[in-house]
């Protein structure tokens, strides 16, 4: 080949060819119909022959079984540009549902959607990244009749407890859909509550076709999908980088691609986005009117939703034609959310909903435009999701220095901008300690997961408050100074939310624990107790923390913990933050002072 085709970026892009560690190539394509040489999948020199030979063999190939000019329609416009192909000796072949396709898209642009992260559901956790081909002519009021490029994994629903097993070792297979926008939004913003953010990418007409053909060519191939690296925002960068071929987006993430980071680096990006857009959730829309509503207002809401006609309470007749309309759609509104989050009752609420807008309807006044702001500011705003810090301490009659390195991705703690509020999700993080006086490095604390979500309760949620721990951690008992302590602990709980310095939660839990360790005397104890706490907004770089637990453990050693934790958070910049914590366990007293940068 004069050229070396085979070796060039945007036929590895084409095929998704990704280095080996000792040499050579492999796709990360592994649907064989996606190759048109036997070997294809390890050698790209060989594909690209196998390639050219159906390009004009004119056999039909692929998984859509038409002519390779049809199924492979990227590659073949890229070979006939690079060889510059005369049409006297391969004739163009008219390619009938590819064009059907492209006119029904009738695509204009692209648009980045980010899905906020969603705790209730494992594969949602770190929220959801897909494509939206907008339409030419299009307006924000019919863009939900767009079409999306999603990728997902095809989860068969018996799953049960080998769900998350499979997902991380990618027991899976991962396709590419062309869902409407509309359903998509039904999903994540009604049914799950998750705000939707949209970032219009800056893509030109030639830009979207090469998308649109690379997408069309990879049909109804499937790749394996691994829940922390090659997931629904690995694949999406993957396309993009087709796309604009002098992007260079899927080679910077190494072992785990987190939507909000693709997020960030695409919003980072010069000039990538042209514009951002919010579409709240159903939840964010009700709180956000609930808070413009009076007392009373509130209370007539609450009477509506109740199955209460509006113009059976007298407080009512004070109010103006354009409160009333308002009162209604906000009743509306958070009737259809109950719908949809309470399913066991959904036919009341629906019911209830009908009878809103029968009365709604009598008003004949148009809805307010009001602008439905976030609670969670953009994700792009928000820091990295790994984090490294640095710090010194003392614990008992000892000084200490420390290094923490977290894989991912956020904690109650940590700067709030850009994350869903009030939730923690930990995972794979380990604490290093140099202790001074015993002259002793120990791995002081290690977390596989640390999930935690504060829901809090008013007149409009009554949704539970939950947690779940699982990792180690060093501790001083009995007569071990310093033992390590295997740890899981869980429980379910309340909260509360307040204004009065500037944003409050409170909680409570009810919560289990196991532990093991050599420290104990029979090498384990099992318990119960709870745990209280106080989550504290003090200004918008300030933030504390204090929670106290009482654990008595029945089964195993007897014995039982009084523990306290005081932390508070400074935020220096977006990646920099100080800490400063102060741990009580027992007869056990730990500060740390540290430095942290997110990555």
């Amino acid at each position: 080949m004069k050229f070396r085709l085979a070796d060039e970026r945007e036929w590895h892009l084409l095929l998704h060819y990704r280095e080996n560690l000792l040499g050579g190539y492999t796709s990360e394509a592994d649907d064989p119909q996606f190759f048109l040489s036997p070997i294809g999948r390890t050698d790209p020199q060989a594909e690209l022959e196998g390639t050219i030979r159906s390009l004009f063999s004119g056999e039909p190939v692929g998984s859509s079984k038409e002519p390779a000019q049809c199924s492979f329609i990227a590659r073949y416009h890229w070979l006939k540009d690079r060889l510059a192909i005369n049409e006297a000796k391969l004739p163009v072949t008219r390619c009938e549902r590819f064009d059907l396709w492209v006119h029904e898209l009738n695509a204009e642009s692209v648009t980045l959607i980010f899905a906020s992260a969603f705790l209730d559901n494992p594969a949602s956790m770190f929220g959801h990244t897909f494509l939206r081909v907008d339409q030419k002519g299009q307006t924000e009021q019919t863009r939900l009749l767009a079409y999306t490029i999603n990728y997902a994994a095809e989860v068969p629903p018996d799953e049960g407890a080998l769900y998350p097993i499979k997902g991380i070792f990618g027991g899976f297979r991962g396709y590419f859909m062309t869902p409407p926008y509309y359903l998509k939004v039904q999903e994540y913003r009604d049914i799950e509550n998750r705000d939707i953010w949209e970032y219009r990418l800056n893509f030109s007409e030639h830009q979207v076709r090469r998308l649109l053909e690379h997408v069309w060519e990879l049909g109804t191939t499937y790749f394996d999908y691994f829940f922390f690296k090659e997931n629904c925002s690995y694949h999406i960068l993957s396309l993009l980088e087709y796309a604009d071929p002098t992007l260079h987006l899927t080679n910077q993430f190494h072992v785990w691609t987190v939507p909000s980071d693709t997020v960030r680096l695409i919003a980072t990006g010069p000039q990538l986005v042209s514009e951002t857009v919010f579409r709240p959730s159903r939840r964010t829309t009700v709180r956000r009117k609930w808070e413009r509503l009076s007392t009373g207002e509130r209370w007539m809401m609450m009477e509506l939703a109740s199955g209460h006609p509006l113009s059976t309470m007298a407080e009512s007749k004070a109010l103006s034609p354009k409160q009333q309309t308002f009162l209604l759609d906000a009743a509306s509104d958070y009737l259809r959310y109950q719908s949809e989050t309470d399913r066991k009752h959904a036919a009341d609420y629906k019911e209830r909903h009908r009878k809103v807008l029968v009365e709604r309807s009598a008003l004949r006044i148009p809805s307010d435009d009001m602008k439905i702001l976030p609670f969670a500011d953009h994700p792009d705003a928000g820091h990295s999701t790994s984090r490294a810090s640095v710090g010194g301490g003392w614990r008992n009659n000892d000084t200490f220095e420390e290094v923490t390195v977290r894989a991912g991705h956020h904690d109650l703690l940590d700067p709030e901008i850009g994350y869903t509020p009030n939730s923690q999700l930990e995972l794979a993080s380990v604490a290093l300690r140099h202790y001074n006086r015993a002259d002793q490095f120990r791995l002081e604390r290690a977390t596989l997961a640390n999930v935690l979500s504060l829901s809090p309760m008013d007149a409009l949620s009554h949704a539970p408050s939950w947690k779940i721990n699982v990792g180690m951690q060093t501790i001083r008992h009995n007569a071990c100074r310093l033992c390590s302590n295997g740890a899981i602990n869980g429980g379910v709980g309340a909260a509360v939310e307040s204004h009065w310095l500037k944003r409050e939660v409170y909680f409570a839990f009810a919560e289990g624990e196991a532990n093991y360790s050599r420290a104990y005397e029979e090498r384990h104890r099992i318990g119960g107790g709870g745990t209280a706490g106080l989550l504290a907004d003090l200004t918008d770089r300030w933030k504390m923390m204090a929670t106290g637990t009482y654990l008595k453990y029945a089964l195993g050693e007897k014995s039982d913990d009084i523990r306290w934790f005081v932390g508070s958070r400074y935020t220096l910049t977006q990646n920099w933050a100080m800490r400063l914590e102060y741990n009580h366990r027992d007869h056990d007293n730990d500060v740390v002072l540290s430095v942290q940068a997110f990555f």
